[in-house]
């Protein structure tokens, strides 16, 4: 049989000329997407054809096409026109560089949620929301006296989760209300988009640089993050005398961010530890006020607020020296989160819970495990706790499903 026109001797019907008849080079397009003219074979896989571990790689191709992937940003099909490959091969260079451990992917958040043992907490303290961070181990501050880095972490991932809360439950024209707690700053960080709102500054800066200290630039990221204004607060969190503190709250910059304290509807704050490094209440006064505090009690701290075991704020003369918002203000915001973790942190956490300011709170596993355990009659384990609030959790969970 005769080949068809235009057909070589031997060659597929669906294969195209390099050359014409007329011995110019065959320019036209080509139907085979995104391969080059004179391109092998094997650069026609299609896009659900990976690349095979155990077939033979070229590594240095790989690991070229991987750099420019991952690490320059390229797209697959500029890099197939570096190369002179197709998309398709592209692909199958860049899956082949994951089976062949050329590139090595690492997913850097050691955190995840265990929704059962928050709602366990939930529960037990009548709360709006509890999320419960897993951390890796050795983060959650299983015992001890944490490290500063570790405590950093700790906060990190903590404020993460935060930020996600508040994403979830913020509604346009709430006002946002943010202390200058670490965990806040973790927050701002981390949170990606807010409807529409004010953020409000809490509390008084602790650093000489009033404008550039993490608080007011907490502020001002969570504000960006809705598009809505930002007040910060550009004052110090303790004052030396009632006298300063009282002329400084009259100045107007100040005095704009302190009358919006009472419209908070929406806030998040730190929960200090009354004890060095834990607490900025703690860290601003002189040793004598330390030990008057401690003597009254002082169990936690909470925007500047002093609360004893039992939830109870301590009133004294410090109250009129610092510039943040009031307990009375606290206790009227409709939704207040409460943040903190770690080796220590499970006490203050209590005392806030008992003091009824709360709404939520965002924790680690070990302290909900001790802030659960100390409130069960029978101060059960942790590991006979986890199961029971485990076991309780799924009942309950189950039993709305039969309703």
């Amino acid at each position: 049989m005769r080949p068809r026109r235009n057909e070589r001797p031997n060659e597929r019907p669906n294969e195209r000329l390099d050359v014409l008849p007329d011995g110019r080079p065959d320019e036209r397009p080509d139907d085979r997407q995104g391969v080059p003219r004179g391109g092998r074979r094997d650069d026609l896989a299609g896009p659900g054809e990976p690349e095979s571990p155990s077939a033979p790689v070229d590594r240095l191709l790989a690991a070229s096409v991987a750099r420019r992937f991952y690490l320059g940003n390229r797209s697959k099909v500029e890099i197939a026109k570096e190369f002179g490959i197709s998309r398709f091969k592209v692909a199958r260079l860049l899956d082949a560089a994951v089976a062949h451990d050329i590139v090595r992917i690492d997913i850097t958040v050691p955190a995840e949620i265990d929704a059962p043992l928050g709602q366990a907490l939930a529960e037990r303290f009548g709360l709006r929301h509890a999320v419960v961070v897993r951390l890796t181990d050795g983060e959650d501050g299983g015992g001890g006296a944490a490290h500063p880095a570790d405590r950093h972490r700790v906060s990190r991932w903590l404020g993460t989760a935060a930020a996600q809360l508040l994403s979830e439950t913020t509604e346009e024209g709430d006002v946002i209300g943010l202390d200058g707690s670490p965990a806040v700053d973790a927050l701002s960080e981390a949170v990606n988009r807010l409807p529409l709102c004010d953020v409000v500054q809490l509390t008084g800066v602790h650093g000489p640089d009033l404008a550039h200290d993490p608080a007011v630039a907490a502020v001002r990221r969570t504000a960006a993050a809705g598009g809505g204004p930002a007040f910060p607060l550009y004052a110090p969190f303790v004052l030396p005398d009632a006298a300063t503190a009282t002329v400084l709250r009259s100045q107007p910059a100040i005095a704009e961010t302190v009358n919006r304290f009472g419209r908070v509807t929406r806030a998040v704050v730190g929960i200090g530890v009354w004890d060095a490094t834990l607490s900025a209440v703690y860290d601003a006064l002189g040793d004598a006020e330390r030990e008057t505090y401690r003597a009254s009690g002082a169990c936690a701290e909470v925007a500047g607020q002093v609360l004893d075991a039992a939830g109870e704020v301590i009133p004294t003369e410090l109250n009129a020296r610092t510039i943040c918002v009031s307990a009375a203000e606290l206790r009227a915001v409709p939704e207040l989160i409460g943040v903190a973790g770690g080796a220590r942190g499970a006490g203050a956490v209590r005392a806030t819970l008992k003091s009824g300011l709360l709404t939520a709170v965002v924790t680690d596993t070990a302290t909900a495990h001790r802030l659960l355990r100390h409130d069960h009659p029978d101060h059960l384990d942790d590991a006979r706790w986890d199961g029971a609030a485990r076991t309780g959790a799924s009942s309950r969970a189950a039993e709305r499903g039969q309703r």
